[in-house]
């Protein structure tokens, strides 16, 4: 019975995850905090098939002939398309909220618009250039190292979710998938995740000559270090975490290693 009621979590979890944080028609059947829980610990599953599907259409295009910057741009797109452009929308917000200088309330309402201000133009220009500069430079070493980045890009982003999500970390208002997810994680878990990931990262690194497992290794570190620091500043400036906040850390994440990798 105990490990009939762990698969059905793990399932449950797992739909959470793919329900929430992608377009896949998933049939999300529990909205609760022990399936956010799972999901929000699955959420570097999810960046794991999202960067598949990205490294695979840029090393495509790479393997048709295509220039390293067009495939760079395929495999940017890519994300954009199986997330509906959510975590670069909740960039944006987090970006206009952030650059209002509002109190919290007003700077929480104007995340909220459906508008997008100068502050989330120029963040989502910056960051889809540097990615797709990245990616670039990524796959003019070749296709496999192209997607191998592609994929330790993606997962790092939604680790970058997955801390986000520990206990400590308040939800800024009532309500959204902020709300939803906001300290359903113990620390300890949330870390050993993306300890994992990080091993994981250092491990697909290793397949490459020389220092390369070092290289992804840094870029998970650093890609959390970023995402971090953008946390701390949500949560001062905003009281805690929304939906918009998930995703910007998601897109800072990706966009941290992304920039590491491409030092080669």
């Amino acid at each position: 019975m105990a490990g009939g009621e762990t698969r059905v979590r793990v399932g449950d979890g797992l739909r959470f995850a793919f329900g929430t944080l992608t377009v896949v028609p998933v049939r999300v059947t529990r909205w609760d905090r022990a399936a956010a829980r799972g999901g929000m610990a699955a959420a570097p599953l999810v960046g794991a098939a999202v960067g598949v599907a990205s490294g695979a259409v840029g090393a495509g295009l790479h393997a048709a002939g295509a220039s390293p910057l067009l495939a760079a741009v395929g495999a940017v797109a890519v994300p954009a398309v199986m997330t509906r452009g959510l975590h670069l929308d909740g960039l944006a917000d987090t970006a206009d909220g952030l650059g209002s200088g509002k109190p919290p309330e007003q700077a929480l309402d104007i995340m909220k618009r459906s508008d997008i201000g100068p502050f989330g133009v120029v963040a989502l220009a910056l960051v889809l250039l540097a990615q797709v500069a990245a990616l670039a430079a990524c796959y003019g070493h070749g296709w496999v190292y192209g997607a191998a980045c592609a994929v330790a890009g993606a997962v790092a982003g939604r680790v970058a979710m997955t801390l986000a999500a520990r206990r400590g970390v308040p939800a800024a208002r009532p309500g959204g998938l902020g709300a939803a997810v906001a300290g359903v994680l113990s620390p300890r878990a949330a870390w050993t995740v993306a300890a994992g990931c990080a091993a994981l990262a250092a491990l697909a690194g290793s397949a490459f000559p020389g220092l390369t497992w070092l290289r992804f290794l840094v870029a998970a570190a650093l890609a959390g270090a970023a995402a971090e620091a953008l946390l701390h500043r949500c949560r001062t400036r905003f009281g805690g975490v929304t939906g918009d906040v998930f995703g910007a850390l998601c897109e800072t994440a990706a966009t941290g290693a992304l920039l590491v990798l491409s030092l080669r």
